[in-house]
């Protein structure tokens, strides 16, 4: 669609850039969803403007965290309303960060959606405050997980919250060459266990590299020896494979361990995650992925988000700090045990999984159709 050619215009503020394949994911999952729904321009503010471009069906890329303030006025102020998420980005470090775009949208009058997001951790005095006032100030708010909405309740959001799911439940598999796969070391002749792992960072404050490196070299060993099996290291960002050498490191069965280097779209990961006997991982959009394909898996949560999905999945799962090598051991000899059932399920709950992330999407619609100036019902578009 020629940008020029749309009726109205759709900010989308969040933590994209290329950084992550989970928000990647997120993003390919809302504009998927809008372009088969309205005629609109849409602007993405990110962190790399040409990676953006190059990855996502958009009209205009703004390298939002470049800009100052007086700067970020005048693209707020050109839209018809702005979209904040998806995603984990309302965390004590980053949250007034992200709140920025909302706070100048306040003051020029344009209305807000919060976009399948999720929360926390939120302990400090100043994100929080910075959250209830960005918050009530909104037309809409959507999050991804029921410890999301618990959360921002708890903060002191008073503005209706609606419960959705993850834009990235929408995503579609893309074909994944079997040679590049092999050019990386995967065997094809064996069973094979991905594993993900991610660095310690705001968003999971509680996480020690030396402790959980040492953790998951003896769940890679134990995978290798008792069910002789390859591990695949999957790297959801670009640190993950410095962290996924950390684990590796400590096996006793480094031989049977590849890590994925090249670079591959999160479309390619999906479909690689088919391909699985099994998952054990960290990574929030890696165990989506491994339940979009229908892969057994056995989650790390280290966070709340991880959490919100094992229990829309009805899965059971003990925290990171939490789990003694021991119990891990068990936890993954039941699970191997257990493939059958643990696939039914996941492929039973997805279904209604999807089906909630496509409501954020009508939430979005009927903003649109209440906004201000020119976006009324017919010059949406709606399909």
């Amino acid at each position: 669609m020629d940008k020029n050619d749309a009726n109205v215009r759709i900010g989308i503020s969040g933590s994209y850039g290329g950084m992550n394949l989970g928000d990647e994911a997120i993003l390919a999952g809302i504009v998927s969803q809008l372009r088969a729904s309205a005629s609109a321009e849409i602007t993405v503010f990110t962190r790399n403007v040409a990676d953006t471009l190059a990855r996502h069906a958009v009209d205009r890329a703004v390298p939002v965290r470049q800009l100052t303030r007086a700067e970020i006025v005048p693209e707020i102020r050109r839209l018809d309303v702005l979209v904040l998420g998806g995603g984990g980005i309302l965390y004590d470090r980053d949250a007034e960060a992200y709140l920025r775009e909302v706070f100048v949208a306040h003051e020029l009058g344009v209305p807000v959606m919060l976009y399948a997001i999720s929360a926390g951790p939120l302990v400090t005095a100043s994100s929080m405050h910075a959250v209830r006032a960005a918050l009530d100030r909104v037309q809409a708010i959507t999050v991804r997980d029921r410890l999301a909405l618990r959360l921002l309740e708890d903060v002191g959001v008073t503005r209706p919250i609606h419960l959705t799911a993850d834009p990235a439940l929408l995503l579609e598999p893309e074909p994944l060459p079997r040679d590049a796969l092999l050019a990386e070391g995967v065997d094809f002749d064996r069973h094979l266990v991905g594993f993900s792992v991610r660095e310690p960072g705001p968003a999971a404050p509680d996480i020690d590299p030396d402790e959980y490196y040492a953790l998951l070299a003896n769940a890679a060993d134990f995978v290798v020896e008792r069910y002789d099996a390859d591990v695949v290291f999957v790297a959801m960002e670009t640190t993950d494979v410095t962290h996924s050498h950390g684990v590796v490191a400590h096996m006793k069965n480094a031989e049977r361990a590849e890590i994925l280097r090249r670079r591959y779209s999160p479309g390619q990961v999906l479909d690689l995650l088919g391909r699985f006997d099994f998952a054990i991982g960290m990574r929030l959009h890696f165990l989506i992925f491994a339940a979009l394909r229908g892969t057994p898996f056995m989650a790390l949560p280290y966070a709340s988000k991880v959490s919100g999905l094992l229990d829309d999945l009805g899965m059971d799962a003990s925290p990171l700090g939490e789990t003694g090598i021991g119990q891990l051991l068990a936890r993954i000899d039941r699970s191997w045990d257990r493939r059958g059932e643990i696939r039914g399920t996941i492929e039973e709950r997805i279904r209604g999984l999807r089906a909630r992330a496509m409501r954020t999407n009508e939430h979005l619609l009927g903003l649109l159709q209440h906004a201000p100036a020119r976006t009324t019902l017919d010059q949406i578009g709606v399909a």
